[in-house]
Order: C-alpha cells, then sequence, then structure tokens
C-alpha cells in the first residue's frame, strides 16, 4: 500500500501539479502586490471609493454587500493586470520565437447574399451586384 502511494507521489503529473500551486501562489502574491500598491492607487479606488460600510440587515441577519463589492473591483482590476502583463506579453513572446508575425487585419470579408470573398471596402458585390453597407477604411 505504500509502495503504490509513493509510486502515486512521485508521478510526474502530481509533482507538476504540486510545483504549479506553489508558483501560483506567489505570482498570486506579485499579482496582488502590484495591484494594491501601483494599479489601485493609479485608478484612485483605495482612498477615494470604499464600498465596505455598505451593508443592511433583514432581521438580525447583517449583508454586508459592499464588501463584495470591493471583492469584485479587486477580482477586475488583478484580472485586467494578469492579461495585460502576463498573458499578452507571453503571446507576443511565443508569436516571436515561433518566427510568426500576429495576426493582420482582414482584408475582405463575405457578402450576405451570395458568400462571395469580396474587399472589405467594397459597397457592391461584384458578383451578384447587391449593395452592401459602407465601412470605414481604418477600422
Amino acid at each position: 500500500m505504500m509502495k503504490d502511494f509513493k509510486k502515486f507521489l512521485l508521478q510526474a503529473n502530481v509533482v507538476n501539479l504540486a510545483v504549479a500551486v506553489v508558483i501560483g501562489a506567489a505570482v498570486t502574491t506579485l499579482v496582488q502586490s502590484v495591484v494594491l500598491n501601483l494599479i489601485t492607487p493609479l485608478l484612485g479606488i483605495p482612498g477615494k471609493i470604499d464600498f465596505s460600510a455598505l451593508s443592511f440587515t433583514v432581521g438580525k441577519a447583517a449583508f454586508h454587500y459592499g464588501l463584495v463589492i470591493n471583492a469584485a473591483i479587486a477580482f477586475l482590476v488583478t484580472a485586467l493586470v494578469i492579461f495585460f502583463l502576463v498573458i499578452k506579453p507571453i503571446e507576443r513572446a511565443q508569436a516571436l520565437a515561433s518566427g510568426r508575425k500576429p495576426a493582420a487585419a482582414a482584408t475582405t470579408k463575405s457578402c450576405p447574399a451570395c458568400l462571395s470573398t469580396i474587399p472589405i471596402a467594397a459597397t457592391k458585390c461584384a458578383f451578384c451586384t447587391v449593395d452592401l453597407p459602407s465601412v470605414a477604411a481604418d477600422g
């Protein structure tokens, strides 16, 4: 029984999971520090807007919904920081490492009437001659 347990603990996926949890905790601490000490003061959230005192009572039960609002704000700011400071740089680094360029903007679209591929700036389909809504060239 102990031999099987030792074998289980030393499997690569269990060890990798343990390492991921430890690194995740360290990254969480780092991201929380960045959010708390750099991003949140820039947004002016902590000193100017504090929802923690907001609550209501029903009978003897107190519902502190302000704490939920504060947690939601902290979550959203943390998610933004992770997205822009971790995910996007990793995607760019992977794209550079693989030698491919990030995806270019689309230059064609499909005609809604005949589904032919036409230039994105076209106002009339060259195949079925249906009038198309005009699209700004820059966006």
